[in-house]
C-alpha cells in the first residue's frame, strides 16, 4: 500500500473518502473492485472503509466527519455524548454541524452487506453505521473546538441540545440539567446565548438561565424550586448562600432569612458527593445551624420528586412557625387529591397548621 494512504488510513482509523482516494492514485473502478470482492466496505455515501465487519467508535464518529467534510464538527446529541452531558446510544445518528453554505445531506443508517451480491442485512446487530443527521451553522466559525475529533465546544453544545427538543418545557429541563450535571460555567452559557441567539425556545432558555443565575447547582434543587417552592406560593429562598464555620466557606441549599425567617433546608443529593466529603460537610453546619439556634430541615430526591406536596406543607409549617404569613391562597391544584386521605395534616386556605 502506498505510504501516503497508508497515513492517511492511520489518521483516519482506515476510512478515506473517494475523492481522498482519488487523489492518491485510486480512482472508482479499483475501489469498486475491493467492494465487490468484500476486502472493503461502503460506511457512508462516498466514505469506505478498509477492513471489514462493525466499526468501533471512534470510527463511527470519524466516518461522520469526513463525510461532512473538512470543517465538520460533532455537534448536538453527539457532541453532548462526547462532553459527557448524556450517556452514549450507538443505535442514535452521528450529528454533525458544517458550514451553512455547504451541501451534504443526512444520511440514513448502512448495514454490514452479506458478500459480493451486496443485499444489506436488515438485522438490529448488523447495522455499519447509525447514519449522519447534518446541521448547518452560520457561525460555524466560532463554535467549535479543534482536535482529532472535532467538536462543538461545551456551551454552544448545551444550547444546541436543548433548541434540539421537542418542546420549550423540554428545552428549559435540557438546558438546566446539561448547566448542573456538567458543571457548565453560566457566564459562557449567557455569553455564546447574547453571541448566538437561540432560533427556537429563546424566552424558555433565558428562564433557565435566570433560574440558574438564583443559585440552582442541580436538578434536585431546580425541582425544589419549582415543584415545591413555585407550585405552592411559598417565598423562593436564597441559593449557595455562604456561611463560614471554623473559617472554611461551605454553602447552604436554601436559606429563608431574607423573608424574616432563619429557616435553612437541604437538599441531600449525595449519591453524587464523595461520602466522607458530604458527612464531614453536613455535620458542620448542622453544628453551626444548632449554634446558632437556626430551623433546619433536610429533603432527598425521593422525597421532592414524589411528594412535593409534603415537602412543601413541611416548608410551609417551619416558615408560618417561625413568623411568615402566607399572602393568598395556596395556588396548588394537586394538593387537593394529595391530602384528600389525610384530613388533620392538611393545610388549608393558608391558615394555621
Amino acid at each position: 500500500m502506498p505510504r501516503d494512504l497508508q497515513l492517511l488510513l492511520d489518521a483516519q482509523f482506515g476510512l478515506a473518502t473517494q475523492a481522498q482516494l482519488t487523489a492518491l492514485g485510486f480512482p472508482r473502478t479499483r475501489v469498486r473492485n475491493r467492494l465487490d470482492a468484500g476486502r472493503w466496505q461502503r460506511v457512508l455515501h462516498g466514505v469506505y472503509c478498509v477492513t471489514t465487519g462493525s466499526l468501533d467508535r471512534s470510527m463511527t464518529l470519524m466516518a461522520a466527519l469526513i463525510y461532512g467534510g473538512g470543517p465538520a464538527l460533532l455537534s448536538h446529541r453527539t457532541a453532548a455524548e462526547e462532553w459527557g452531558i448524556v450517556s452514549i446510544d450507538p443505535s442514535s445518528p452521528v450529528h454533525v454541524t458544517v458550514p451553512y453554505r455547504l451541501s451534504a445531506k443526512s444520511q440514513p443508517a448502512t448495514f454490514i452487506r452479506s458478500g459480493p451480491s451486496g443485499f444489506p442485512v436488515p438485522a438490529v446487530g448488523d447495522v455499519l453505521h447509525p447514519g449522519v443527521m447534518v446541521h448547518r451553522s452560520r457561525a460555524h466559525d466560532h463554535i467549535g473546538l479543534g482536535g482529532a475529533m472535532p467538536k462543538t465546544n461545551l456551551a454552544d453544545t448545551a444550547i444546541d441540545l436543548a433548541v434540539a427538543e421537542p418542546t420549550a418545557h423540554a428545552a428549559y429541563l435540557s438546558l438546566i440539567a446539561s448547566v448542573t450535571n456538567r458543571g457548565i460555567r453560566l457566564a459562557d452559557v449567557r455569553r455564546r446565548m447574547a453571541e448566538r441567539t437561540p432560533r427556537r425556545y429563546r424566552k424558555a432558555l433565558e428562564a433557565a438561565v435566570r433560574l440558574l443565575a438564583e443559585g440552582v447547582q442541580s436538578m434536585l434543587e431546580y425541582r425544589f424550586a419549582v415543584e415545591v417552592e413555585q407550585a405552592h406560593g411559598l417565598p423562593a429562598a436564597r441559593r449557595q448562600g455562604p456561611v463560614v464555620v471554623d473559617g472554611r466557606t461551605l454553602w447552604e441549599d436554601c436559606d429563608y432569612t431574607e423573608h424574616g425567617v432563619p429557616l435553612i433546608v437541604r437538599l441531600d443529593g449525595r449519591r453524587s458527593h464523595a461520602m466522607r466529603e458530604v458527612a464531614f460537610r453536613d455535620r458542620r453546619r448542622d453544628n453551626a445551624a444548632e449554634l446558632a439556634d437556626r430551623p433546619r430541615l433536610v429533603f432527598g430526591y425521593e422525597e421532592v420528586v414524589s411528594a412535593p406536596c409534603g415537602v412543601a406543607q413541611d416548608v410551609e409549617r417551619v416558615l408560618r412557625r417561625e413568623g411568615w404569613i402566607r399572602r393568598g391562597e395556596n395556588p396548588c391544584r394537586a394538593c387537593e387529591s394529595f391530602w384528600s386521605d389525610r384530613g388533620p395534616e392538611r393545610l388549608t386556605g393558608g391558615g394555621a397548621a
